[in-house]
């Protein structure tokens, strides 16, 4: 008998998938597993409704198994399951694009497709060192993300990105990458409710960074206009706006990642529209099908897509894409998403439960441990004081001890617990995740 014909697999079988960011022997000794989601709740195998705080991982903004985007998906794969993306295409890319376009500020015109945020934020590092290259500045290739900030997880992400853990084993990643202090001083900003007054400065610290490289080595600064997953660090007042002007001032690309903050996170299709600061490009992922099938995408100003377009018609102007680009079922799912959006108003939803929101988490001020918390559209992040001897641990015995006894999913970042539920919530549902939030900070202080 060989090896593998030796193996026993049980149906259920935890073993063997290695899970992402996931403390996989300590999930594998007291799972977390749900087997369906409808609307606000996720339902594990044995029935048991599990409130989502956290829209998934910031992606079901329009709640969970949403039939219209069900039905949506179920006609696409029956009418045209894959279309070549490579010289190629069908007609809901070229709709979805329309219509992502349409949502964006200014002359962010052209969308590229992806398959994820990841994939997003490499084509657009990429679009930027390409764009100086065609113009005569190849000498841009320079690039400059923020302390604290995350980018996903490919090699171009993890290097812009600024979250310790995300980069300390895979060693150089991308040469030539340097960072912004991150924007986030408790001692200043301490249970803040959207955008903190103080730390506008820290923008000027890019001038620093031009004077130490020279501004003709630099091609783009890629920051998320609220670092999300490092635990919501809203944008002080006025920070946006000085990046904006000071990469205008040196001819540097200016990318916002807004996988996290676009489709109505922050009350607005785009945090762009709230801040009122266009940047050169926009990243985008997962709110865009609310999480029901892989998409991500680029938006470019249309003075970046022209400059590609030289050359002889016949010629590939931008040797890059992926073979998933603009997949036929993503678009259908897209395009039912934005329908949906638009339809029940949930952008507006979320703009207007930004400040019942805010003041029912701040309610958490004073318990045990809690050291923190900040508010900003529909996302909060309670910073709990770590234990001594075990960073990280009291954060996921609330995320662990939230699942288990108090039926609610959290999301977890080291300390810190993120809530981010879709945008479908109601009032009295707002205040049932912050009861049972805090049940759960309660029972690991």
């Amino acid at each position: 008998m060989t090896s593998a014909a030796a193996k026993t697999l049980l149906p259920n079988d935890l073993d063997a998938y290695w899970m992402p960011f996931t403390a996989n022997r300590a999930f594998k000794q007291s799972p977390r597993i749900v087997a369906s989601a409808k609307d606000m709740h996720y339902y594990t195998p044995e029935g048991r409704a599990i409130l989502d705080a956290t829209a998934g991982l910031w992606c079901a903004n329009a709640g969970h198994s949403r039939e219209p985007i069900v039905e949506a998906i179920r006609a696409q794969a029956g009418e045209l399951d894959f279309a070549p993306p490579f010289q190629f295409g069908h007609p809901k890319v070229f709709a979805l694009a329309a219509r992502v376009a349409a949502l964006a500020p200014a002359d962010l015109s052209h969308v590229f497709f992806a398959n994820s945020g990841s994939e997003a934020v490499d084509t657009a590092l990429k679009i930027a060192l390409a764009f100086h290259n065609i113009r005569g500045e190849g000498s841009r290739q320079r690039l400059i993300g923020r302390e604290r900030g995350y980018h996903g997880a490919c090699f171009g992400g993890t290097a812009v990105g600024g979250m310790v853990p995300n980069r300390k084993v895979f060693g150089m990643l991308l040469a030539g990458v340097d960072h912004l202090p991150a924007t986030y001083n408790r001692a200043e900003q301490a249970f803040t409710k959207g955008e903190p007054e103080w730390g506008a400065h820290l923008a000027d610290e890019l001038e620093r960074l031009v004077g130490l490289h020279d501004a003709s080595t630099i091609a783009a600064v890629i920051v998320e206009p609220m670092a999300g997953s490092t635990g919501v660090l809203p944008p002080p007042k006025g920070y946006l706006e000085r990046l904006r002007a000071i990469c205008d001032k040196y001819g540097i690309l200016l990318i916002f990642d807004e996988v996290i903050t676009g489709f109505g996170r922050l009350g607005h299709a785009f945090a762009a529209e709230r801040y009122g600061v266009v940047p050169d490009m926009i990243t985008f992922a997962k709110g865009v099908t609310s999480g029901t099938v892989p998409m991500g995408g680029v938006i470019v100003r249309k003075p970046i897509y022209e400059a590609f377009m030289k050359g002889p018609d016949h010629a590939v102007e931008l040797f890059h894409g992926y073979t998933y680009s603009g997949h036929p079922l993503a678009c259908a799912a897209g395009l039912a998403t934005l329908d949906l959006y638009a339809q029940e108003g949930l952008f507006d939803r979320a703009k207007a439960l930004e400040g019942i929101w805010a003041d029912t988490v701040h309610g958490l001020r004073g318990l045990p441990n809690v050291l923190d918390i900040r508010t900003l559209g529909l996302t909060a992040a309670i910073d709990l004081a770590g234990k001594p001897d075990a960073p990280g641990k009291r954060g996921f015995e609330a995320m662990d001890r939230a699942f288990h006894d108090h039926d609610l999913l959290l999301r977890l970042a080291g300390d810190t617990i993120v809530l981010t539920p879709p945008l479908i919530i109601s009032e009295a549902q707002i205040g049932e995740i912050v009861e049972r939030t805090g049940r759960a900070i309660k029972a690991v202080a």
